[in-house]
C-alpha cells in the first residue's frame, strides 16, 4: 500500500516536470542578458509568462526576469486603471511579496518573481478580455 502511494507520487513530480520541460528556453544561451532580451521581446504577455516559465532559474536570478514579464504585461493595463483598481493591484502584488518573506531559500524568491507575474497577467487577461483585443 505505502509502495502505490509513493510510485502515485513519483508519477506526479514525472508529470509536472514533463509538463513544465514543454518547451525550452529559446534564448541564445542561458545568461540573464540573454533571456531578459528574449522575455522583452515577447509579442504578448502571456508568450512572455511562457518564455519565464521556460527559461527561469528557479532562483534569486527570477526576481529580475519576472520584473521584465511584470512591464509587459502592465503595459496591457496599467494606464488604463483607475485609482482603485491601481490600489488593489498594487495590494496583490504586495500579498506575493509577504507571502514568502519568512521563508528562507533562493526558491521561494522565485516564487515571488512567479506570484507577481502571475498578477501582472492575470489583469493583463482581464483588460484585453474586455476590450476585445486580441494582443
Amino acid at each position: 500500500m505505502r509502495l502505490r502511494f509513493c510510485l502515485a507520487g513519483l508519477a506526479l513530480v514525472l508529470m509536472g516536470s514533463a509538463a513544465h520541460a514543454a518547451e525550452e528556453c529559446p534564448a541564445k544561451s542561458n545568461t540573464m542578458d540573454d533571456i531578459k532580451s528574449t522575455l522583452a521581446a515577447a509579442p504578448s504577455c502571456d508568450r512572455a509568462m511562457t518564455l519565464f516559465e521556460a527559461c527561469a532559474y528557479g532562483a534569486s536570478g527570477d526576481v529580475q526576469f519576472g520584473e521584465v514579464v511584470e512591464k509587459k504585461c502592465e503595459a496591457d493595463f496599467l494606464g488604463q486603471l483607475k485609482m482603485p483598481q491601481k490600489l488593489g493591484y498594487q495590494r496583490e502584488l504586495r500579498v506575493c511579496d509577504r507571502k514568502y518573506r519568512n521563508k528562507s531559500g533562493t526558491m521561494y524568491v522565485s516564487a515571488t518573481a512567479f506570484c507577481r507575474a502571475e498578477v501582472a497577467q492575470r489583469y493583463s487577461r482581464r483588460t484585453l478580455k474586455a476590450g476585445g483585443a486580441g494582443r
